[in-house]
């Protein structure tokens, strides 16, 4: 018996692939040739920091979105620490997690989570790809550090499992990230493709302990890495496996929600192979909603389409693989939809920090028996010098620490502020470090990843009387974080600040 061959300009067919794509675009309104494609079954948009002026921008956004699409998903990269999109301009007024790892208090890291989920509701998302669940075990992890809630897997998964039922809680879908573990790499797979070399028994007793907990606690979708496991799947990076989509995460861990990959722009991903044919792999693999990247176009997505549509036809990937994947991120919608008309789009107001978030945020911070001595001697009289690293892409150029806060603020009553400033960079002479006069408070995130901060930071100390924070996540050793923060975040800065002028009750 012949079985019929799709035609390339199969409707039906192409509709389906349409409702698995999650592209970007430029701009701050929808574009036409995207309003014509979400008319035409497109699975949604994702939102980046670059689409966002304002919380009230973004929701005229959304219901253009939704207007063309009422099964539009609307993702966004919300961690609610240093990697914010709705806050890209200002900074985040969230903790972030490795601040709430630190606590450890599994009801106000759901609060949090709660809060951020209202503020996106509001704005009209309803997927956000939080939280990163990602067991930070490599200090030097250049792709995760602070995104983490820890390095310990109980920790991660116990506040993982609160992150995802306070946003779910708001109504908007968790996507539970990076599968199976980004954790303990030394690489970004932004920028390369990075090989772990664990065990199916260590990632059992380590990477998958979180995404256990978070599918117990309902997470709706989960997010693939691209990372390659040799000794899982030799062949393939975690997002393109069917030994890792269809046999960890949905054979083993009884996911049944969408899989989301991680963008397909992404070095890690179509590096060697170009975007259509990552596309084509990840449907293979099991992923249902593919995230395309940050500046999508409409040729690029109908080339995506066209390599689909030739795959099916070349039996490189069954209609009911593609069938299947449309209908989950269909299902996705409706959920969500549901969830929330259940839910009223209240918020306490966008970009507000909660006073008693301050207070928490410094209960976090390691600090040394050193700083406790310098800021009691200085009392908020000192020179600053900033180290300025390569921006994480994930985190991009948003505001940061410190310096976010007293830019959002304009916060002239601050020491902190009043105090002359330095900004250092790779690059840069070394004597200019020498203009900061003494005392000198270093601020800067990973100190010990950047040699030229690490140089900075020891001619510094042979000369002057030096105090520095780390705002990332730090060595083991601590040689570099006289106080470790654990994050940059406008909230994160503002308690950072409030230690520095020794405001009641914050002194160390």
């Amino acid at each position: 018996m012949s079985v019929t061959q799709p035609s390339p300009t199969d409707t039906a067919l192409r509709r389906s692939i349409a409702a698995t794509l999650l592209p970007g675009f430029v701009g701050t309104t929808l574009p036409a040739w995207l309003e014509e494609r979400l008319r035409n079954g497109l699975g949604g948009v994702c939102v980046f920091g670059q689409n966002v002026e304002s919380v009230a921008q973004l929701r005229e956004l959304t219901d253009a979105i939704y207007a063309a699409n009422p099964d539009a998903i609307v993702a966004i990269d919300e961690e609610g620490g240093d990697v914010t999109r709705l806050y890209y301009e200002t900074g985040s007024p969230f903790p972030g997690n490795a601040v709430l790892g630190r606590l450890g208090d599994d009801a106000y890291t759901e609060a949090i989570a709660r809060r951020v989920g209202e503020e996106l509701h509001a704005a009209g998302v309803n997927l956000d790809f939080a939280p990163d669940v990602d067991i930070n075990s490599n200090a030097d992890n250049p792709v995760i550090g602070v995104r983490s809630f820890g390095s310990l897997p109980a920790v991660v998964a116990e506040q993982g499992a609160a992150w995802t039922r306070g946003l779910q809680s708001a109504g908007v879908a968790v996507c539970a990230k990076h599968f199976p573990g980004h954790g303990d790499t030394a690489a970004d797979s932004h920028l390369e493709l990075p090989v772990v070399e664990l065990t199916l028994e260590e990632l059992r007793e380590r990477e998958l302990e979180p995404f256990r907990a978070v599918i117990d606690a309902g997470a709706r979708t989960v997010m693939t890495s691209h990372i390659l496991l040799p000794r899982i799947d030799p062949d393939l990076p975690a997002t393109f496996s069917r030994t890792i989509v269809e046999g960890l995460l949905r054979g083993e861990l009884g996911f049944g929600g969408v899989v989301v990959t991680d963008a397909l722009d992404m070095h890690g991903a179509s590096g060697e192979r170009g975007i259509p044919e990552a596309a084509v792999l990840a449907l293979a693999a099991g992923c249902d909603l593919l995230c395309i990247g940050t500046e999508n176009t409409d040729a690029q997505l109908a080339e995506i389409e066209d390599a689909i549509v030739a795959a099916v036809v070349e039996g490189r990937i069954a209609v009911t693989r593609i069938e299947e994947a449309a209908g989950r991120v269909l299902a996705l919608a409706a959920a969500v939809r549901a969830d929330g008309a259940a839910h009223e789009a209240a918020s306490r107001g966008a970009g507000v920090i909660d006073p008693a978030d301050v207070r928490r945020a410094v209960e976090a911070f390691d600090i040394s028996e050193h700083a406790s001595s310098w800021l009691r001697s200085h009392q908020g009289r000192y020179s600053v010098v900033r180290v300025d690293t390569v921006a994480n892409i994930a985190i991009g150029e948003a505001p940061w620490g410190p310096f976010a806060e007293v830019a959002a603020e304009a916060d002239a009553t601050s020491a902190f502020a009043a105090n002359p400033l330095v900004v250092f960079t790779e690059g840069d002479h070394p004597n200019l470090v020498l203009a900061a006069q003494s005392p000198v408070l270093v601020v800067g995130k990973d100190n010990h990843r950047h040699a030229f901060a690490r140089a900075a930071i020891d001619r510094l100390r042979a000369e002057r009387d030096v105090l520095v924070v780390d705002m990332g996540w730090p060595s083991d050793d601590r040689r570099y974080a006289d106080i470790a923060t654990f994050g940059a975040s406008r909230l994160v800065g503002r308690a950072l600040i409030e230690l520095l002028d020794g405001e009641p009750g914050r002194t160390p």
